[in-house]
């Protein structure tokens, strides 16, 4: 419990920053106009891509015998790879909700 104070006592600046930098994120991401969320999120899921080349990134470093390392990398590569998928389904979804319905001809 010593080394956990310890720990949150020295680093108290940087905590404080991850707790305002938590609540400007809130307030921004609420005055988004509903307009731009669509090409919000799909910047969002390009740098997601980040989180798939840095797991991979850990899958090539990990020594051989170290299951824990490879087994967590694979993990990460699964789950950053249906992250940014996810998100691009979603993205196409919004898009389509602005398209236009094509309306059927008249019947005379």
């Amino acid at each position: 419990m010593e080394n956990i104070l310890q720990w949150i006592s020295s680093n108290q600046q940087t905590i404080y920053v991850v707790i305002l930098m938590i609540f400007v994120g809130i307030e921004i991401i609420g005055r988004v106009p509903s307009v731009l969320h669509t090409p919000l999120m799909s910047g969002a899921n390009a740098i997601h891509g980040v989180v798939i080349i840095g797991a991979i990134i850990v899958l090539g470093k990990a020594e051989p015998g170290n299951y824990l390392a490879l087994v967590l990398g694979f993990i990460a590569v699964v789950l950053g790879t249906l992250n940014v998928v996810g998100g691009f389904v979603v993205t196409d979804r919004m898009l389509e909700m602005f398209k236009k319905k094509p309306t059927s001809p008249k019947e005379n």
